[in-house]
């Protein structure tokens, strides 16, 4: 089991789905993991500490278990199985360890509120993980910083010197 955190919830922008980044904590791999929008907001939610005037379905599945007896001691994305990851949520119940099969976007939900970690299968991480390149913006600023004038062929450039700008007026 590799420790990870939440780096970041994205949008697709082809299909408007959320994914959520985890980021091993000791390491520069990845693992997107594509989750609906409610769950991403209940997740986002949690993470910027925003105050709701009642409780979302994993602030209640967190009171139960509380209300049981009950304490999440962490989750594991376990497996990528046909396409589909599969998550395990771990209590502790009364000293006995009890795992329950989740989705890994429930998981993290309930993860952030119980405020405990968050880990990935190693075998996951080797299947899916990635590591990302390095900043595009940082990189645009170091060509930048050596060279104020491209001169790389620049697509917008010539596609703005094909525009005749007189099909543009109003008169």
């Amino acid at each position: 089991m590799i420790e990870v955190e939440i780096d970041s919830i994205r949008i697709s922008l082809v299909t408007q789905h959320r994914i959520v980044m985890l980021k091993e904590v000791d390491g520069e791999r990845q693992v997107p993991i594509w989750i609906g929008p409610c769950e991403a907001d209940a997740i986002t939610i949690e993470l910027q500490d925003v105050k709701v005037a009642r409780p979302v379905t994993h602030d209640l599945l967190k009171n139960v278990i509380s209300t049981m007896g009950a304490k999440v001691s962490h989750v594991l994305v376990k497996e990528l199985r046909d396409g589909i990851f599969h998550a395990r949520l771990y209590l502790d119940v009364n000293g006995r360890e009890m795992d329950i099969d989740c989705r890994p976007s429930d998981a993290i939900a309930l993860a952030v509120r119980a405020k405990v970690p968050i880990f990935v299968s190693e075998s996951v991480l080797a299947e899916v993980g990635i590591v990302p390149e390095a900043d595009i913006q940082e990189e645009g600023a170091k060509t930048e910083s050596k060279s104020s004038i491209s001169e790389e062929p620049d697509a917008f450039a010539d596609f703005l010197d094909t525009l005749d700008f007189e099909d543009f007026d109003e008169g």
